[in-house]
């Protein structure tokens, strides 16, 4: 992807001014404070990109800007517009502008939270065993060394502190939100959060609701794991269903499957695979096969069909397609580490974990009945750990911000999206949710995946487009199919897939070609950079 054309001429400012950047789209630099609390101190400034409406601004049909937040926390609104902004932008339609923002603290805004003084100190450090990569099963010593670990990054966190941390969080963000709204001459928010994304939309819902114009919250964070195992359950069924010449990993029933995979685990375990390609090379092991596993939990429209033959080709010796699903670029050092001061790394979204929850007891001991309880919850328990481990020994700063209630009379409803099978949101959060806002009505998609992108249903992008173009709800209790399926079925069921895509009109088969695109490439990343 093509970095921002002049990035350091765009200079801060506390009006919009938006420069062209990314192949025809525009970006700008907003002046905020660092600390609402005394506006007139120290600022920071919030990186974002703009995909323009099709019609004028001047025109009766402009709608407005769209904000946008993938989730995390720590992921870039700017990465992701400039990356799938305009499927987006076909969705919603071409009467709004699709803003996209780095929140504070993260990517390209500033300050950016690092805790390390180089590129090349961070990679060592993680090189010597990154716990958010590890399974806590992996071996005996995987939870200790992953809490010891996770002790010198709390610790560093403090004692590199420039004054900013403490200010990294979900409050001062939703407080960002309203500035670019007013910055753009409005009062009113349109915006459409992912995942985390749906925590930094109910807070500003909470703290502003007399800004709310059109406000979705896509895949409420709560509980997270409760749906993960039902979401695994449906690559077995998937895979039985679409037989042998549909999934590569096929097997008569589920519970072969399933004693499949575990046998890889078991080989794994004893003995990891190498593996060199034509641009890395590293182990396959126990944890990254777990990682693999849990990652396409989130997208299975576009990784279940792989992850079969990843897993097919791993019972046969094969590791390479296993290995390159978690394949990153090899890490190069660069002598002017200022051009590397926009690069995403995960210090942004532990800050904003772990300034918005509660202190999270250091003691070894409290981990381990943590993890243990988890693990009633879900068999994903061993991935998901590490995430709360990012707040042990983190510095002890007042927690004074808007934590919740989420309760508010929004100056419009929101609409709450949830599948009924999502990994890491379930949908008995998105009702929760909906309680606590006046007029809020609960849209849900019958699909497993995280977030309503993962699986191509046209009929919950529709309620989406309407909602933000004529103010329309879904009638309670709305239930949207997805097209098709993760796995290729037999020929009968894709043809039947294939004659309904043909049969609809023109608009909704563009519609549905950019929801497709998005199921099989919207990127929604773990938390804190995972």
């Amino acid at each position: 992807m093509p970095e921002i054309h002049s990035r350091d001429a765009i200079v801060p400012s506390e009006e919009l001014i938006w420069t062209d950047c990314y192949s025809g789209n525009q970006c700008a630099r907003l002046k905020v404070p660092l600390d609402y609390g005394h506006p007139d101190a120290a600022p920071a400034a919030i990186a974002m990109v703009r995909i323009h409406s099709v019609v004028p601004h001047n025109s009766t049909d402009y709608r407005g800007p769209i904000l946008v937040n993938p989730g995390g926390p720590g992921g870039s609104g700017v990465d992701l517009i400039a990356r799938k902004g305009a499927q987006i932008s076909t969705i919603v339609g071409p009467e709004f502008d699709i803003i996209g923002f780095d929140p504070r603290g993260i990517g390209r805004s500033t300050p950016r939270v690092t805790f390390f003084e180089t590129r090349s100190e961070r990679e060592i450090w993680s090189s010597k065993g990154n716990r958010r990569a590890m399974s806590m099963n992996a071996s005996a010593d995987a939870l200790p060394r992953a809490w010891a670990q996770a002790i010198i990054n709390g610790e560093l966190a403090g004692e590199r502190d420039d004054g900013s941390l403490r200010f990294m969080d979900t409050d001062h963000t939703a407080r960002d939100m309203l500035r670019i709204v007013q910055a753009h001459g409005l009062d009113k928010i349109q915006y459409w959060g992912f995942s985390y994304g749906s925590i930094l939309g109910a807070t500003f819902a909470s703290m502003f609701p007399e800004n709310v114009g059109r406000l979705v919250i896509d895949a409420e964070w709560s509980n997270n794991l409760l749906n993960a195992d039902k979401v695994w359950s449906t690559f077995f069924d998937g895979c039985v269903a679409a037989g042998p010449e549909g999934c590569a990993f096929f097997s008569p029933t589920a519970a072969e499957i399933s004693e499949n995979v575990d046998k890889l685990y078991a080989s794994l375990r004893e003995r990891p695979i190498p593996v060199r390609t034509n641009t890395s090379f590293g182990l396959v092991d126990y944890s990254m096969l777990r990682r693999a596993i849990f990652q396409s939990l989130y997208s299975p429209y576009a990784a279940f069909p792989d992850l079969a033959q990843a897993l097919a080709d791993l019972s046969a010796g094969n590791a390479t397609a296993l290995f390159k699903v978690s394949e990153k670029p090899p890490f190069e050092c660069g002598c002017d580490e200022s051009q590397y001061r926009f690069e995403s790394v995960g210090e942004g979204g532990d800050a904003v974990l772990c300034n918005d929850g509660q202190r999270i007891p250091r003691a070894y001991e409290d981990i381990v009945a943590h993890y243990q309880k988890m693990r009633e919850t879900s068999e994903w328990a061993d991935v998901w750990e590490p995430i709360r481990m990012s707040c042990l020994a983190w510095p002890e700063f007042p927690k004074t911000h808007f934590r919740g209630p989420f309760v508010a009379n929004t100056s419009f409803p929101l609409l709450v999206v949830g599948n009924t099978a999502d990994p890491v949101t379930p949908l008995w959060a998105a009702h929760k949710m909906s309680q606590g806002f006046t007029g809020s009505v609960v849209l849900t998609q019958d699909s497993a995946g995280h977030c309503s992108t993962s699986g191509p249903s046209i009929c919950t992008q529709k309620h989406i487009r309407q909602y933000f173009l004529e103010g329309t709800l879904p009638a309670t209790g709305t239930v949207c199919p997805v097209i098709g399926s993760p796995f290729p079925a037999d020929e009968f069921r894709a043809a039947a897939n294939t004659q309904a895509v043909l049969s609809l009109s023109v608009a909704d088969r563009t519609l549905f070609e950019a929801v497709r695109e998005l199921a099989m490439t919207f990127d929604v990343r773990f938390p804190a950079g995972l």
